[in-house]
Protein backbone atom coordinates (compact mmCIF):
# COMPACT_ATOMS: atom_id res chain seq x y z
CA UNK A 1 0.00 0.00 0.00
CA UNK A 2 1.03 3.86 -0.23
CA UNK A 3 0.41 6.67 2.15
CA UNK A 4 0.62 10.26 1.49
CA UNK A 5 0.81 13.38 4.05
CA UNK A 6 0.53 17.23 2.73
CA UNK A 7 3.63 18.98 4.32
CA UNK A 8 2.65 22.20 3.28
CA UNK A 9 0.17 24.64 1.63
CA UNK A 10 1.07 27.32 -0.47
CA UNK A 11 -0.77 30.68 -0.05
CA UNK A 12 -0.57 32.31 -3.06
CA UNK A 13 -2.03 29.32 -5.37
CA UNK A 14 -3.71 25.77 -4.64
CA UNK A 15 -0.20 24.12 -5.03
CA UNK A 16 1.00 21.99 -2.23
CA UNK A 17 4.41 19.71 -0.69
CA UNK A 18 3.94 16.08 0.02
CA UNK A 19 4.98 13.13 0.59
CA UNK A 20 3.88 9.76 -1.47
CA UNK A 21 5.47 6.86 0.72
CA UNK A 22 5.55 3.44 -1.35
CA UNK A 23 6.87 -0.77 -1.01
CA UNK A 24 9.91 1.18 -2.89
CA UNK A 25 10.87 4.37 -1.42
CA UNK A 26 9.69 7.82 -0.80
CA UNK A 27 8.29 10.65 -3.46
CA UNK A 28 8.60 14.33 -2.96
CA UNK A 29 5.52 15.78 -4.42
CA UNK A 30 4.94 17.46 -6.88
CA UNK A 31 6.85 15.54 -9.52
CA UNK A 32 7.55 15.22 -13.14
CA UNK A 33 6.63 11.05 -13.61
CA UNK A 34 8.43 9.76 -16.98
CA UNK A 35 7.15 7.32 -18.97
CA UNK A 36 8.52 3.48 -19.29
CA UNK A 37 5.85 2.61 -22.06
CA UNK A 38 7.81 -1.17 -22.76
CA UNK A 39 9.19 -1.17 -19.11
CA UNK A 40 11.91 1.37 -20.38
CA UNK A 41 12.96 4.78 -20.52
CA UNK A 42 13.92 5.05 -24.13
CA UNK A 43 17.55 4.63 -25.03
CA UNK A 44 18.06 4.96 -21.11
CA UNK A 45 18.95 2.11 -18.60
CA UNK A 46 17.50 2.63 -15.41
CA UNK A 47 20.80 3.97 -13.36
CA UNK A 48 20.65 6.70 -16.03
CA UNK A 49 17.23 7.42 -15.47
CA UNK A 50 17.74 7.49 -11.72
CA UNK A 51 20.52 10.28 -11.92
CA UNK A 52 18.23 12.70 -14.08
CA UNK A 53 16.67 12.65 -10.27
CA UNK A 54 13.50 10.88 -11.67
CA UNK A 55 11.39 9.77 -8.53
CA UNK A 56 8.85 8.13 -10.34
CA UNK A 57 7.87 6.35 -13.39
CA UNK A 58 4.94 4.82 -15.10
CA UNK A 59 4.80 1.97 -17.52
CA UNK A 60 2.07 0.95 -19.91
CA UNK A 61 -0.20 -2.08 -18.88
CA UNK A 62 -1.19 -2.14 -23.32
CA UNK A 63 1.79 -2.54 -24.19
CA UNK A 64 3.57 -5.05 -21.51
CA UNK A 65 0.80 -7.66 -21.49
CA UNK A 66 0.95 -7.35 -25.54
CA UNK A 67 5.14 -8.14 -25.10
CA UNK A 68 6.71 -9.32 -22.99
CA UNK A 69 2.78 -10.27 -21.24
CA UNK A 70 2.33 -10.31 -17.64
CA UNK A 71 3.06 -13.68 -16.81
CA UNK A 72 6.76 -12.80 -18.22
CA UNK A 73 7.16 -10.19 -16.14
CA UNK A 74 5.68 -12.09 -12.88
CA UNK A 75 8.04 -14.95 -13.88
CA UNK A 76 11.23 -12.34 -13.18
CA UNK A 77 9.99 -10.84 -9.88
CA UNK A 78 7.54 -8.43 -10.90
CA UNK A 79 8.16 -5.42 -13.34
CA UNK A 80 10.68 -3.61 -11.02
CA UNK A 81 13.00 -6.78 -10.71
CA UNK A 82 12.70 -7.06 -14.16
CA UNK A 83 13.58 -3.49 -15.51
CA UNK A 84 16.04 -2.93 -12.43
CA UNK A 85 14.10 -0.48 -11.41
CA UNK A 86 14.22 0.35 -7.29
CA UNK A 87 11.84 2.85 -6.59
CA UNK A 88 8.32 3.82 -7.05
CA UNK A 89 6.22 2.53 -10.06
CA UNK A 90 3.15 3.39 -11.64
CA UNK A 91 0.99 1.55 -14.39
CA UNK A 92 -1.70 2.33 -16.45
CA UNK A 93 -4.91 0.94 -16.75
CA UNK A 94 -4.80 0.72 -21.00
CA UNK A 95 -7.50 3.25 -20.73
CA UNK A 96 -5.53 5.28 -22.75
CA UNK A 97 -5.45 3.24 -25.29
CA UNK A 98 -9.21 2.91 -26.18
CA UNK A 99 -8.31 6.66 -27.03
CA UNK A 100 -5.16 6.52 -28.97
CA UNK A 101 -6.18 3.03 -30.95
CA UNK A 102 -9.45 4.45 -31.28
CA UNK A 103 -10.95 7.78 -32.10
CA UNK A 104 -7.47 9.56 -31.93
CA UNK A 105 -6.41 7.23 -34.76
CA UNK A 106 -9.88 8.16 -36.44
CA UNK A 107 -9.21 11.39 -36.38
CA UNK A 108 -5.31 12.06 -35.84
CA UNK A 109 -5.68 14.10 -32.75
CA UNK A 110 -4.02 14.05 -29.30
CA UNK A 111 -5.95 15.12 -25.73
CA UNK A 112 -5.36 18.56 -26.66
CA UNK A 113 -7.06 20.26 -29.83
CA UNK A 114 -4.48 22.04 -31.22
CA UNK A 115 -6.98 23.98 -33.74
CA UNK A 116 -10.53 23.91 -34.71
CA UNK A 117 -12.22 20.64 -35.66
CA UNK A 118 -15.32 20.18 -37.84
CA UNK A 119 -15.64 16.32 -36.32
CA UNK A 120 -18.32 16.01 -33.65
CA UNK A 121 -18.20 12.95 -31.49
CA UNK A 122 -21.56 11.59 -31.03
CA UNK A 123 -23.64 9.36 -28.67
CA UNK A 124 -24.09 7.59 -31.93
CA UNK A 125 -20.47 7.41 -33.21
CA UNK A 126 -18.45 4.41 -33.34
CA UNK A 127 -14.26 4.39 -33.46
CA UNK A 128 -13.49 2.39 -36.67
CA UNK A 129 -10.57 0.00 -34.66
CA UNK A 130 -11.81 -0.83 -31.43
CA UNK A 131 -15.53 -2.25 -30.01
CA UNK A 132 -16.37 -0.18 -27.06
CA UNK A 133 -19.12 -2.41 -24.60
CA UNK A 134 -20.27 -1.82 -21.82
CA UNK A 135 -18.00 -4.79 -20.41
CA UNK A 136 -14.77 -3.51 -21.67
CA UNK A 137 -12.91 -2.72 -24.79
CA UNK A 138 -12.29 -5.36 -27.84
CA UNK A 139 -8.96 -4.21 -29.56
CA UNK A 140 -6.78 -5.51 -32.63
CA UNK A 141 -3.06 -6.32 -31.28
CA UNK A 142 -0.37 -4.28 -32.99
CA UNK A 143 1.62 -6.87 -32.59
CA UNK A 144 -0.11 -9.45 -35.10
CA UNK A 145 -3.61 -8.31 -35.98
CA UNK A 146 -5.30 -10.76 -33.50
CA UNK A 147 -8.40 -9.86 -31.16
CA UNK A 148 -7.95 -9.26 -28.11
CA UNK A 149 -10.46 -8.02 -25.03
CA UNK A 150 -9.77 -5.23 -21.52
CA UNK A 151 -12.18 -4.83 -19.35
CA UNK A 152 -11.68 -3.68 -15.62
CA UNK A 153 -11.37 -7.46 -14.59
CA UNK A 154 -8.70 -7.48 -17.05
CA UNK A 155 -6.67 -4.72 -16.41
CA UNK A 156 -6.50 -5.01 -12.89
CA UNK A 157 -5.71 -8.93 -13.23
CA UNK A 158 -2.71 -7.52 -16.00
CA UNK A 159 -1.87 -5.37 -13.95
CA UNK A 160 -1.51 -7.22 -10.66
CA UNK A 161 0.49 -9.73 -12.42
CA UNK A 162 3.09 -6.87 -13.31
CA UNK A 163 3.00 -5.24 -9.78
CA UNK A 164 3.72 -1.97 -10.06
CA UNK A 165 2.89 0.28 -6.44
CA UNK A 166 0.85 2.07 -7.80
CA UNK A 167 -2.34 1.14 -10.37
CA UNK A 168 -5.42 2.61 -12.50
CA UNK A 169 -8.72 1.75 -12.81
CA UNK A 170 -9.73 0.94 -16.45
CA UNK A 171 -11.62 3.97 -17.75
CA UNK A 172 -12.50 5.47 -21.10
CA UNK A 173 -10.20 8.37 -22.50
CA UNK A 174 -12.75 10.37 -24.68
CA UNK A 175 -11.71 12.64 -27.82
CA UNK A 176 -11.69 16.55 -27.52
CA UNK A 177 -14.54 16.33 -30.34
CA UNK A 178 -16.70 14.74 -28.16
CA UNK A 179 -20.33 16.13 -27.50
CA UNK A 180 -21.87 16.14 -23.97
CA UNK A 181 -24.15 13.05 -24.77
CA UNK A 182 -21.56 11.30 -25.71
CA UNK A 183 -18.58 12.01 -22.29
CA UNK A 184 -22.02 11.21 -20.36
CA UNK A 185 -22.20 7.85 -21.75
CA UNK A 186 -18.43 7.07 -21.63
CA UNK A 187 -18.64 8.81 -18.24
CA UNK A 188 -21.33 6.28 -16.70
CA UNK A 189 -19.21 3.52 -18.26
CA UNK A 190 -15.94 4.52 -16.46
CA UNK A 191 -17.72 4.91 -13.04
CA UNK A 192 -19.14 1.04 -13.95
CA UNK A 193 -15.77 0.41 -14.64
CA UNK A 194 -14.38 2.03 -11.58
CA UNK A 195 -17.14 -0.14 -9.58
CA UNK A 196 -15.67 -3.29 -11.07
CA UNK A 197 -12.04 -2.75 -10.66
CA UNK A 198 -12.26 -2.35 -7.23
CA UNK A 199 -14.47 -5.28 -6.74
CA UNK A 200 -11.70 -7.22 -8.86
CA UNK A 201 -8.39 -5.99 -7.20
CA UNK A 202 -7.11 -8.62 -4.46
CA UNK A 203 -3.64 -7.46 -4.27
CA UNK A 204 -2.42 -4.63 -1.81
CA UNK A 205 -1.28 -2.55 -4.49
CA UNK A 206 -2.58 0.93 -4.39
CA UNK A 207 -5.46 1.79 -6.59
CA UNK A 208 -6.72 4.92 -7.67
CA UNK A 209 -9.65 6.29 -9.75
CA UNK A 210 -9.70 8.17 -13.25
CA UNK A 211 -11.82 11.16 -13.47
CA UNK A 212 -13.03 11.80 -16.71
CA UNK A 213 -16.02 14.03 -17.90
CA UNK A 214 -14.34 15.85 -20.56
CA UNK A 215 -14.58 19.81 -21.27
CA UNK A 216 -17.78 19.90 -19.27
CA UNK A 217 -17.82 21.39 -16.06
CA UNK A 218 -21.09 19.51 -14.85
CA UNK A 219 -19.54 16.38 -16.26
CA UNK A 220 -16.21 16.76 -14.87
CA UNK A 221 -17.63 18.08 -11.17
CA UNK A 222 -20.45 14.52 -11.49
CA UNK A 223 -17.18 12.52 -12.47
CA UNK A 224 -15.03 14.11 -9.40
CA UNK A 225 -17.73 13.79 -6.84
CA UNK A 226 -18.47 10.67 -7.68
CA UNK A 227 -15.24 8.70 -8.38
CA UNK A 228 -14.44 10.54 -4.77
CA UNK A 229 -16.75 8.91 -3.21
CA UNK A 230 -15.37 5.56 -3.82
CA UNK A 231 -12.71 4.06 -1.66
CA UNK A 232 -9.47 4.87 -3.62
CA UNK A 233 -6.01 5.52 -2.51
CA UNK A 234 -5.20 8.32 -4.56
CA UNK A 235 -6.86 9.69 -8.09
CA UNK A 236 -6.14 10.05 -11.68
CA UNK A 237 -7.23 13.23 -13.82
CA UNK A 238 -7.75 11.55 -17.60
CA UNK A 239 -9.31 12.89 -20.59
CA UNK A 240 -9.27 15.76 -22.82
CA UNK A 241 -8.21 18.85 -21.93
CA UNK A 242 -9.82 21.56 -24.26
CA UNK A 243 -8.11 23.43 -26.50
CA UNK A 244 -6.21 26.61 -24.69
CA UNK A 245 -4.37 26.74 -21.07
CA UNK A 246 -7.21 28.75 -19.74
CA UNK A 247 -9.71 25.58 -20.20
CA UNK A 248 -7.06 22.98 -19.03
CA UNK A 249 -6.81 25.26 -15.67
CA UNK A 250 -10.69 25.71 -15.15
CA UNK A 251 -11.05 21.68 -15.87
CA UNK A 252 -8.22 20.96 -13.22
CA UNK A 253 -10.00 23.44 -10.46
CA UNK A 254 -13.59 22.11 -11.16
CA UNK A 255 -11.90 18.69 -10.87
CA UNK A 256 -9.48 18.72 -8.02
CA UNK A 257 -11.57 21.17 -5.81
CA UNK A 258 -14.34 18.40 -5.46
CA UNK A 259 -11.66 14.99 -4.40
CA UNK A 260 -10.66 14.52 -0.74
CA UNK A 261 -7.72 16.84 -0.23
CA UNK A 262 -5.83 13.89 2.03
CA UNK A 263 -5.21 11.80 -1.12
CA UNK A 264 -2.99 12.35 -4.00
CA UNK A 265 -3.75 13.34 -7.26
CA UNK A 266 -2.07 12.25 -10.91
CA UNK A 267 -2.49 13.77 -13.96
CA UNK A 268 -2.38 11.85 -16.60
CA UNK A 269 -0.46 12.56 -20.24
CA UNK A 270 0.06 16.69 -19.51
CA UNK A 271 3.39 17.80 -18.90
CA UNK A 272 5.18 20.10 -21.03
CA UNK A 273 7.26 22.83 -19.40
CA UNK A 274 4.99 25.50 -19.84
CA UNK A 275 2.04 23.74 -18.87
CA UNK A 276 4.13 22.57 -15.29
CA UNK A 277 3.65 25.88 -13.51
CA UNK A 278 -0.38 26.25 -13.84
CA UNK A 279 -0.76 22.49 -13.14
CA UNK A 280 1.08 22.61 -10.04
CA UNK A 281 -0.15 25.89 -8.55
CA UNK A 282 -3.84 24.00 -8.99
CA UNK A 283 -2.90 21.48 -6.76
CA UNK A 284 -1.58 18.63 -8.73
CA UNK A 285 0.90 16.23 -6.77
CA UNK A 286 1.94 13.82 -9.97
CA UNK A 287 1.92 13.89 -13.16
CA UNK A 288 2.99 12.20 -16.53
CA UNK A 289 4.26 13.21 -19.85
CA UNK A 290 6.39 12.24 -22.62
CA UNK A 291 7.21 15.02 -23.72
CA UNK A 292 10.99 15.12 -22.95
CA UNK A 293 12.17 11.61 -24.02
CA UNK A 294 9.69 11.81 -26.97
CA UNK A 295 11.81 15.17 -28.51
CA UNK A 296 15.00 13.97 -27.59
CA UNK A 297 14.24 11.24 -29.73
CA UNK A 298 13.49 13.34 -32.86
CA UNK A 299 17.02 15.77 -31.99
CA UNK A 300 14.87 18.18 -29.93
CA UNK A 301 16.67 19.62 -26.73
CA UNK A 302 14.72 21.47 -23.83
CA UNK A 303 17.23 24.76 -22.68
CA UNK A 304 17.45 27.51 -20.70
CA UNK A 305 16.31 31.13 -22.35
CA UNK A 306 19.29 33.50 -22.05
CA UNK A 307 22.36 32.46 -20.11
CA UNK A 308 20.99 34.06 -15.98
CA UNK A 309 18.14 33.03 -15.04
CA UNK A 310 17.29 29.85 -13.41
CA UNK A 311 15.04 28.28 -10.63
CA UNK A 312 11.03 28.61 -11.06
CA UNK A 313 11.12 31.94 -13.33
CA UNK A 314 13.60 30.19 -15.83
CA UNK A 315 11.70 29.86 -19.17
CA UNK A 316 12.54 27.06 -22.01
CA UNK A 317 13.33 26.88 -25.50
CA UNK A 318 13.56 24.14 -27.62
CA UNK A 319 16.46 23.45 -30.11
CA UNK A 320 16.74 20.98 -33.12
CA UNK A 321 20.04 19.73 -32.94
CA UNK A 322 20.06 18.14 -35.80
CA UNK A 323 20.51 21.21 -37.66
CA UNK A 324 23.82 21.79 -39.41
CA UNK A 325 24.15 25.77 -37.34
CA UNK A 326 25.32 23.92 -34.11
CA UNK A 327 28.13 21.91 -35.56
CA UNK A 328 30.92 25.02 -34.76
CA UNK A 329 29.32 25.73 -31.47
CA UNK A 330 31.94 24.87 -28.75
CA UNK A 331 29.13 25.57 -25.91
CA UNK A 332 27.71 23.52 -23.96
CA UNK A 333 23.96 22.05 -24.68
CA UNK A 334 22.52 24.06 -22.38
CA UNK A 335 25.32 26.53 -20.10
CA UNK A 336 22.79 26.36 -17.05
CA UNK A 337 22.55 22.57 -16.95
CA UNK A 338 24.52 20.35 -15.00
CA UNK A 339 23.73 17.39 -16.27
CA UNK A 340 26.18 14.45 -17.71
CA UNK A 341 25.12 15.46 -21.35
CA UNK A 342 25.86 19.20 -20.62
CA UNK A 343 28.97 18.98 -18.57
CA UNK A 344 31.11 16.85 -20.94
CA UNK A 345 29.90 17.20 -24.51
CA UNK A 346 29.18 20.82 -26.57
CA UNK A 347 26.41 21.43 -28.99
CA UNK A 348 28.61 20.89 -32.25
CA UNK A 349 29.70 17.31 -31.05
CA UNK A 350 25.45 16.33 -30.59
CA UNK A 351 25.11 17.68 -33.40
CA UNK A 352 27.68 15.51 -35.60
CA UNK A 353 25.72 12.56 -33.92
CA UNK A 354 22.50 13.26 -34.59
CA UNK A 355 23.59 14.44 -38.44
CA UNK A 356 25.04 11.11 -38.58
CA UNK A 357 22.57 9.09 -37.16
CA UNK A 358 24.54 7.99 -34.15
CA UNK A 359 21.99 6.63 -31.43
CA UNK A 360 24.14 7.83 -28.69
CA UNK A 361 22.36 11.21 -29.30
CA UNK A 362 19.94 10.66 -28.70
CA UNK A 363 20.52 9.09 -25.10
CA UNK A 364 22.55 11.70 -24.36
CA UNK A 365 19.25 14.11 -25.50
CA UNK A 366 17.00 12.28 -23.19
CA UNK A 367 19.88 12.53 -19.95
CA UNK A 368 19.44 15.93 -20.49
CA UNK A 369 16.00 16.46 -21.06
CA UNK A 370 15.03 14.45 -18.24
CA UNK A 371 16.97 16.27 -16.12
CA UNK A 372 16.04 19.43 -16.77
CA UNK A 373 12.23 18.52 -15.90
CA UNK A 374 13.20 17.22 -13.02
CA UNK A 375 15.47 20.03 -11.85
CA UNK A 376 12.71 22.70 -13.11
CA UNK A 377 10.04 20.81 -11.02
CA UNK A 378 12.32 20.82 -8.18
CA UNK A 379 12.79 24.19 -8.27
CA UNK A 380 9.25 24.73 -8.66
CA UNK A 381 9.25 22.86 -4.85
CA UNK A 382 11.78 25.31 -3.70
CA UNK A 383 9.52 27.95 -4.51
CA UNK A 384 6.35 26.75 -2.84
CA UNK A 385 8.27 25.95 0.29
CA UNK A 386 9.66 29.16 0.26
CA UNK A 387 6.14 31.06 -0.14
CA UNK A 388 7.03 32.39 -3.81
CA UNK A 389 4.10 30.00 -5.88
Amino acid sequence: MISFSVTKKSKKSRARLGILRTPYGSVQTPTFVPVATQGVVKTLDSTEVEATGTQLLIANTFHLHLKPGEKIVKHHGGLHSFMNWPHPLMTDSAGFQVFSLGFGRDFGTGKILKEAREEVVSAKSKPKNIRITTEGVWFSSPVDGKKLFIGPRESIRIQEALGADIILAFDECTPPMADHEYNKTALDRTHEWARACIASKKSTQALYGIVQGGKFKDLRIESAQYIGSLPFDGFGIGGEFGNSKKTMKDMLRWTIQELPPSKPRHLLGIGHLEDIPLIIKEGVDTFDCIAPTHYARHGDAFVHKGTHVTGYRASFKRMDMSKRQFLKDKTPLDPLCKCPTCTQYTRGYISHLMRAKEITALRLLTIHNLHLFNNYVASLRTAINNGLL
